[in-house]
């Protein structure tokens, strides 16, 4: 099976876990985004020409579940395009030590919710603290924790 394909159904799968699974891990309204960790994997591998790409049909399809349209597509597809400026050239399998996983996927996670709060905001026009410290700050630590515990487990 190409490489192109088995990461297109990696993608696929990815989503479907984010959807059924991940999103239902709310701990006081933070939950994980592993599509976000998925799509900054893919960057590094990729570039950032095919990670916008993946980040737009990622971020298409999470509006298309949470109603949100053009929000997350945004969002994604700007974070594909600044973490595919830091590609990998070499195509040596990428490995990740634990505390590169928890602090790359910390900032990551930091940038990605703090465009999605502010656009939701602007969209809704609402703030309140529900926003910042559940989706900005809850989100981004989940999502590091995630990473983290998914850096331990090695193929």
């Amino acid at each position: 099976m190409p490489v192109s394909v088995r990461r297109l159904l990696l993608g696929v799968g990815v989503f479907l876990a984010q959807w059924f699974v991940f999103g239902r891990l709310q701990v006081y309204g933070a939950h994980p985004d592993v599509v976000l960790l998925f799509l900054a994997w893919y960057a590094l591998r990729e570039g950032r020409r095919k990670a916008s790409l993946v980040g737009f049909v990622l971020g298409l399809a999470l509006d298309a579940v949470h109603g949100s349209w053009g929000v997350h597509m945004f969002v994604k597809t700007l974070v594909g395009f600044l973490l595919g400026l830091f590609a990998l050239d070499e195509r040596d399998p990428l490995f990740i030590q634990p505390q590169q996983a928890f602090l790359g996927g910390l900032l990551v996670a930091l940038l990605h919710n703090g465009l999605l709060v502010a656009l939701l905001s602007l969209q809704t026009k609402t703030t309140n603290d529900f926003l910042v410290y559940a989706l900005w700050l809850g989100s981004a630590l989940y999502t590091a924790i995630v990473a983290l515990l998914s850096s331990l487990v090695r193929p």
